[in-house]
């Protein structure tokens, strides 16, 4: 099999030689490229002849997956796989599997924290401190006792769930279906009004469907309470970008929002650029170190799975 890692993965040189070892050894020869392809056209160059590629977060067109007529599988080293063409990948019969569950801890630890940055105004706090000014006008509100929203409840919204049940909050889901494993975990299901309108805190956990895409707009928004937070570790799209910075600048409601509809750096008239009441990071959720290191090693271990006959995580 002519295996193929479009892109980099973020681990050291010898721990990607070690994962590739056992796959060479079997006889299948394995190519890696050390940066992001630059041009569709040299994508497809890369892929062509593929019988297995392994990727992480750039697209896949349909042209790269059609220069690799016999591709069998696509391994994703991300959770999403909505930058993958999978109506290519079905037109060859290729099955696709993600790295489902690598980052949970991660993102739910970067969503709690997201939260507290915004109750209590660290951004402001370290201006005022590096610009000589005194704890004046700075008091925030404690994320003890507070209702928490959580709007999709998968592995990821139930580990965030978990992390702000241990400050003694209070627990609302929102999703397609009610899980039994998210109501053990205290989470009591409602309507999207209901959550919205209810939550002191409010963070997104959903995947990007045509469902979901724009699931918060004005009229959402508006159901918040006064000064509560939204919090966007999912995915951009979710969220209105226009319709939040209004919010914002009105002062009705906070955020700390990590996803956006393109990673940062973001275009200068993007509407959240310069926005208030906002804290921002630029797409890091999922980038930790033990996380980074768990997902190259699930992308591998995927890629042998489906070799030997026994595929898991597969999402196509």
């Amino acid at each position: 099999m002519k295996i193929v890692l479009t892109e980099p993965l973020g681990i050291p040189a010898e721990t990607l030689r070690g994962l590739a070892a056992p796959l060479e050894g079997q006889g299948h020869s394995f190519t890696a490229y050390d940066a992001p392809a630059e041009t569709e056209a040299e994508l497809v160059r890369r892929c062509a002849g593929a019988d297995i590629l392994i990727i992480a977060n750039h697209p896949l067109p349909g042209a790269a997956i059609r220069a690799c007529p016999q591709l069998q599988f696509v391994s994703v080293a991300f959770v999403g796989y909505d930058h993958v063409d999978v109506s290519a990948c079905r037109a060859l019969g290729a099955r696709i599997a993600n790295t489902a569950g690598y980052c949970d801890d991660a993102v739910a630890e970067l969503a709690v924290g997201l939260a507290l940055a915004c109750l209590r105004r660290f951004p402001d706090c370290h201006r005022a401190v590096q610009g000589g000014g005194s704890s004046a006008g700075l008091q925030g509100s404690e994320l003890a006792g507070k209702t928490v929203g959580i709007i999709g409840t998968g592995a990821i919204g139930q580990r965030t769930a978990q992390l702000f049940s241990a400050f003694r909050c209070r627990l609302l889901g929102y999703s397609r279906r009610a899980r039994p494993e998210a109501e053990a975990l205290g989470i009591r299901y409602v309507s999207l009004p209901e959550l919205l309108s209810s939550s002191d805190i409010v963070s997104l956990h959903t995947p990007l469907t045509e469902e979901t895409r724009g699931l918060l707009g004005r009229e959402e928004l508006a159901l918040m309470r006064p000064g509560a937070v939204l919090v966007n570790t999912a995915r951009g799209p979710v969220v209105d970008s226009a319709a939040l910075s209004e919010a914002l600048k009105e002062g009705r409601i906070r955020a700390g929002i990590d996803v956006y509809e393109k990673d940062p750096p973001l275009p200068a008239d993007h509407p959240l650029i310069g926005a208030p009441n906002l804290v921002c990071t630029p797409h890091i959720g999922f980038n930790t170190r033990e996380s980074i290191e768990r997902r190259a090693a699930m992308a591998f271990e995927n890629v042998t799975a489906f070799l030997n006959g026994l595929p898991v995580r597969l999402v196509v």
